[in-house]
């Protein structure tokens, strides 16, 4: 869900766990797939949800990319998406 409703908790909705996932990515710049996804199942209660609809937001943004060869999330940032 992107549009927190009166029942949706805080910290459990799509926009909380990609600002966590860009919190960890702007400060490592690239992270592996399976660790990233490991810091948001630690951070939030239900994260392991949350976290693919998170990553698929961050994508359509264009602030970060997948690399498939070395299964990697990259920070890239707002400016190098043109």
């Amino acid at each position: 869900m992107l549009r927190p409703t009166k029942h949706s908790h805080p910290d459990r909705t799509v926009i909380n766990v990609s600002l966590l996932v860009l919190v960890r990515l702007k400060a490592r710049r690239i992270e592996d797939y399976d660790g990233l996804r490991n810091y948001v199942k630690k951070a939030v209660i239900g994260g392991d949800v949350l976290f693919l609809p998170a990553l698929s937001f961050l994508y359509l943004t264009g602030l970060i990319d997948y690399r498939p060869k070395i299964d990697a999330v990259e920070y890239i940032g707002p400016n190098e998406t043109i």
